[in-house]
């Protein structure tokens, strides 16, 4: 007898959990999540779930420590309740950016949040556009690893009504090229760089553009934009050398800071970004920022992943 299916979500992200439940075509699990007055997190499911395959999908956004302990409490949950297997979907990993040590007696947190979610229970995780792809090697279970590239390419050929002759494709630094490099080539687009140095955390001094952008269109790629700082700036240069118009794309609009003004104030067309993490009402009505839904793109995954089939040929 097959396993069922079930996919259960704390409040990260109740609408893109709505969504995945919908293009699953199953409902979402009951769970409650609360607080108590200490601040403790609560946790009841109320589905059973002995013998159940269980997804629990729940973005490591801001505010990143509690979304974090929810997951693992519901991790430890169905674990105690005999859920056949339980796998942690995770759109967005927070921690991704701290996958190395930087200086002497610098902690590798991406691996300590690895060995967290293990350590409760999950036996699998799904995750989507990591912000280092060797997190996945942190993790000594099954992991599927997903891309937005199919969305976010076809989010830009709208935009330019499928003629891309004469768009560039830009990588915000040295570290992106490869992704930039990926969207060009099927893109048919040409590419170029940033050339930037931080002179700080969070904060990007953009120096040189490496390729050539005067007259042409711009789409800035990268995995995720925090405080927009080097988006901007990269957007400003990219007008001050010739670009006509200038869009960017990302997987995670984590917008911290002062990201939201930052973008409604620049010179930037449009910013496609996916729902891996719920956009703030002041995102929203800036105008300017667009959704890329993912939600069929997990959906299709975690399918996958119940049925024991082959996840690869998702990708691009």
């Amino acid at each position: 007898m097959a396993m069922s299916l079930k996919l259960f979500t704390g409040n990260s992200n109740l609408s893109l959990a709505r969504e995945v439940a919908e293009a699953l075509g199953v409902p979402l699990g009951r769970a409650s999540v609360k607080r108590f007055s200490d601040g403790e997190i609560q946790v009841e499911i109320d589905d059973n779930v002995r013998g159940v395959d269980c997804f629990i999908l729940q973005s490591t956004c801001p505010p990143v420590n509690e979304n974090l302990i929810e997951l693992l409490v519901m991790i430890d949950a169905m674990k105690r309740a005999s859920a056949a297997r339980i796998t942690a979907v995770i759109p967005y990993y927070g921690y991704a950016r701290q996958d190395r040590k930087v200086a002497p007696r610098a902690p590798i947190t991406a691996k300590l949040i690895a060995d967290l979610i293990t350590t409760a229970g999950a036996e699998r995780m799904l995750s989507m556009d990591l912000h280092a792809g060797q997190i996945q090697g942190f993790f000594n279970i099954p992991f599927d690893h997903l891309y937005a590239m199919p969305v976010s390419l076809e989010w830009i050929r709208r935009k330019f009504n499928h003629r891309t002759d004469d768009l560039v494709v830009v990588s915000p630094d040295a570290g992106g090229v490869e992704r930039a490099r990926a969207y060009a080539k099927r893109l048919d687009a040409s590419l170029a760089i940033i050339d930037k140095r931080r002179s700080g955390p969070n904060v990007a001094e953009v120096m040189n553009i490496i390729g050539d952008v005067n007259g042409k269109d711009v789409v800035i790629v990268d995995d995720m934009i925090d405080t927009a700082g080097t988006l901007t700036q990269g957007a400003r240069a990219m007008r001050d050398a010739g670009a006509k118009k200038v869009f960017a794309v990302a997987t995670h609009a984590v917008l911290s800071g002062p990201a939201v003004s930052r973008i409604k104030e620049s010179v930037l067309d449009a910013v496609g970004v996916t729902n891996t993490i719920a956009l703030s009402d002041d995102a929203k009505k800036i105008g300017k920022i667009e959704l890329i839904p993912v939600a069929s793109l997990i959906g299709e995954a975690i399918r996958r992943i119940h049925h024991n089939d082959s996840v690869s040929n998702l990708f691009v």
